[in-house]
């Protein structure tokens, strides 16, 4: 049976989300007109803000009741997620996110930087709020963790050599950290300690596959649907898993060609090295690992208990995964 975004996910959590979501608004007010603009333009931006509906869903299902608190950590997870957003799309020098022109394309690259700091200096005065330590501690740590990620994909740049085990200590830091902070975080202002691992490591997981998956439709998808130019990743020279897999299994000119198309960059090669990527095998293996994230993800929400909120982070995983089955 087919999953249902708002039906099987969203649902069971919509009146907190719909608050949530002015709570975003609220946040983002700043003095200065241009930051508001900016911070308007970007949060606007939409997605189905997937992490801070996670964190609601992941607070009831500790039991979580009264969710005042998680409404707002919801709302400073999405600043979060936008302020990297911003910044990547700066480092990347994208045109194009969720098919709307970014922030660096429709202002500059200076504004964009200076109103994702706005962005993270701001989510963390809204953190400072809720008053809790240990919160406050696992997102200062996780937060240098993501911006760690960011640095390490750069040195990656434009280096066929990069390993798996690389690639995965890079989507870590730059996709899996928020989802684990949008969950574990939820366990911590439950007060439910017990549920801080298996949720940390549910959201660690499926992070890897979101992140595989979105590597996947780089050679699969189109520009409509993906959000951003199909071949983006390889124009900028980023060894993802597609192309570390096709080198695994090309040798020949092929190897040769996919080899020079990451350390050169740039699209000269891009309809032979998608034909390649698509043809050898490497999207298999790719299917092959997200699948085994998913399992994983789905391994560790077993040890919460039974709940409609537990079965929509399950609909949710599935639906991630459907986008490439």
């Amino acid at each position: 049976m087919a999953i249902d975004f708002k039906q099987d996910i969203l649902a069971p959590v919509a009146s907190d989300f719909a608050a949530m979501d002015t709570f975003i608004n609220e946040g983002i007010t700043s003095k200065i007109a241009l930051v508001m603009a900016v911070s308007k333009h970007v949060v606007e931006a939409g997605g189905k803000r997937m992490r801070p509906i996670m964190c609601l869903l992941a607070a009831k299902a500790c039991g979580a009741t009264d969710l005042e608190s998680h409404r707002k950590l919801a709302a400073i997870i999405e600043m979060l997620h936008t302020a990297t957003l911003v910044h990547d799309d700066v480092v990347d020098e994208s045109g194009l996110r969720r098919g709307r022109p970014t922030a660096n394309a429709t202002w500059n690259n200076q504004t964009a930087v200076l109103v994702g700091d706005f962005l993270i200096s701001r989510a963390f005065d809204l953190l400072v709020d809720l008053n809790n330590m240990t919160l406050l501690k696992d997102f200062s740590t996780g937060t240098c963790e993501i911006a760690e990620g960011e640095v390490l994909q750069l040195q990656a740049q434009h280096q066929p050599d990069t390993t798996e085990q690389t690639y995965l200590d890079i989507i870590h830091g730059k996709t899996s950290r928020l989802f684990e902070l949008a969950t574990e975080g939820a366990a911590i202002l439950a007060g439910t300690p017990q549920y801080r691992e298996p949720l940390r490591t549910f959201a660690g997981h499926f992070g890897n596959a979101f992140q595989i998956i979105d590597d996947i439709l780089d050679y699969t998808s189109d520009a409509e649907t993906l959000g951003k130019n199909i071949g983006d990743d390889l124009m900028e020279g980023k060894p993802t898993l597609p192309l570390i897999s096709a080198l695994q299994k090309t040798s020949g000119e092929e190897h040769q060609i996919v080899r020079s198309s990451i350390a050169t960059g740039g699209t000269a090669q891009l309809d032979r090295v998608v034909s390649i990527v698509q043809n050898c095998g490497a999207l298999d293996y790719c299917r092959q690992r997200a699948l085994q994230e998913t399992e994983a993800a789905l391994q560790a929400l077993a040890h919460l208990p039974e709940s409609e909120y537990r079965q929509a982070l399950i609909n949710l995983t599935q639906l991630a995964l459907n986008r490439i089955q």
